[in-house]
């Protein structure tokens, strides 16, 4: 209670800046989160969820400019085009078996060629990207002058995906997503249905990571094929699980504060140089994976369990 109370009055005593960076934070804690139902939990590790996250903000901008479909009933609708996109790949992969890295390559593969398409279709349509059009200070129309109004939407979204794998942590559905992550001969010699399970986790997962898409088209109010498919932006999701720790609660949300934190610091100090606070950013990004396998959390957790056990 009390930590919620301090994320909602938030925005009332800092200036956008720092209103932006905590929306950021909890935009790539949604993403990570919504990765993490099927490349943490469930154990299919996606390597192009920018696939979903592109669908998405392509479909409700679009929507939204040819169609004048309001950005709210456009986020839904762009939900269902990942949600159906998700299906599609997820049945042509777990029927046939598809799993491990050639499941990450084959997510990578889609990923890449939605951008290859959608680019050819920019380049004749929208050679300078698509811009959604002004339409004033509304919630209503997804649109607003500060940044407060952006980061309690997305302070909103964030905590219905909390709350959602929360109560499937505490679900049957969560002991058999884990049952099909640990091992998955085990699992339905056991009577899972591991096909079925990896489904709903692919679709809850595209579902949630399609509309943060239209989340960020609102919020930058541009798009292009890079911004929404790109290599990039796949890897963003996928980080913060993992440095934070992949298959937990707190995980995801860690794991953006950390790298947001750390990304803003190493601009703003070697921002002079170029390109060396991208190799900062890489090697303590290695260095986590490599020492803290598990993320921070897991680490934390270790280390803690280690405290008691010598106490």
């Amino acid at each position: 209670m009390l930590l919620g109370g301090c994320l909602i009055s938030l925005p009332v005593f800092l200036p956008d800046y720092y209103i932006h960076l905590a929306a950021m934070i909890l935009f790539f804690g949604y993403l990570g989160m919504s990765w993490d139902i099927l490349g943490g939990y469930a154990g299919q590790f996606s390597f192009g969820h920018a696939a979903f996250f592109g669908l998405g903000a392509f479909t409700s901008s679009l929507l939204q400019i040819h169609l004048g479909v309001n950005p709210w009933a456009g986020m839904f609708l762009a939900g269902v085009a990942g949600l159906i996109l998700g299906l599609f790949i997820g049945y042509l992969c777990f029927r046939y078996g598809i799993h491990g890295p050639y499941f990450a390559l084959t997510m990578l593969a889609f990923a890449e060629m939605l951008r290859l398409v959608a680019g050819q279709w920019m380049s004749s349509r929208y050679p300078l990207g698509i811009n959604i059009p002004l339409k004033g200070n509304s919630l209503l129309y997804f649109q607003f002058i500060s940044k407060a109004p952006y980061y309690y939407i997305i302070l909103g979204m964030t905590a219905a995906a909390f709350c959602l794998i929360h109560i499937m942590e505490n679900r049957r559905v969560g002991l058999y997503f884990k049952g099909v992550r640990e091992n998955e001969s085990a699992a339905e010699s056991l009577g899972v249905n591991a096909f079925r399970y990896k489904l709903v986790a692919m679709a809850f997962s595209s579902f949630m990571t399609a509309m943060g898409g239209t989340f960020y088209a609102q919020y930058y109010l541009t798009l292009d094929e890079e911004a929404g498919f790109g290599v990039a932006v796949s890897i963003e999701i996928l980080l913060g699980p993992i440095v934070g720790g992949s298959g937990t609660l707190f995980g995801p949300l860690l794991g953006a504060g950390i790298l947001e934190f750390l990304s803003e610091t190493t601009r703003n100090l070697l921002g002079a140089y170029s390109g060396v606070h991208l190799m900062v950013y890489g090697a303590i990004l290695v260095i986590v994976i490599i020492y803290l396998p598990s993320g921070i959390l897991g680490g934390l957790q270790r280390a803690f369990r280690g405290v008691f056990e010598r106490g």
